[in-house]
């Protein structure tokens, strides 16, 4: 069963596909930065934005779109909302993730690596 289906996704896999996408955006993610999170290709990713696939439950990329939900979240949460310094922080050096967040999520480890800080830093406040 491939990752992405066309047929009309259940609510959640419409929420989730859309929620992903708006995250993308206000992290600052290339097409291909984001393609490179979910395991996807750019192709695969502009249809998803043009709502011709969907991620579903059960799926690689539906798992990881929800860590990547859960990591903008968190960093939403700690920047107060602003967009901005979020989108600076995601592409700034971090010594304590030994590298730019951006380049981190690209992997599974990576990105349960941010997670994981943001998420330490986030109990602080």
């Amino acid at each position: 069963m491939s990752t992405l289906a066309l047929e009309r996704p259940a609510t959640e896999d419409l929420v989730l596909s859309k929620a992903a996408i708006r995250t993308a955006e206000r992290l600052g993610l290339t097409s291909q930065d984001f393609a490179a999170v979910l395991g996807l290709s750019e192709a695969s990713i502009s249809r998803l934005r043009n709502e011709k696939l969907f991620l579903h439950r059960g799926q690689k990329a539906f798992e990881l779109a929800l860590l990547l939900v859960r990591l903008f979240r968190s960093l939403d949460a700690i920047t107060g909302g602003d967009e901005m310094v979020s989108r600076r922080w995601m592409k700034a050096h971090n010594s304590a993730l030994g590298g730019l967040p951006v380049e981190k999520i690209k992997s599974i480890a990576g990105l349960m690596d941010v997670i994981a800080y943001l998420d330490t830093r986030r109990a602080i406040l």
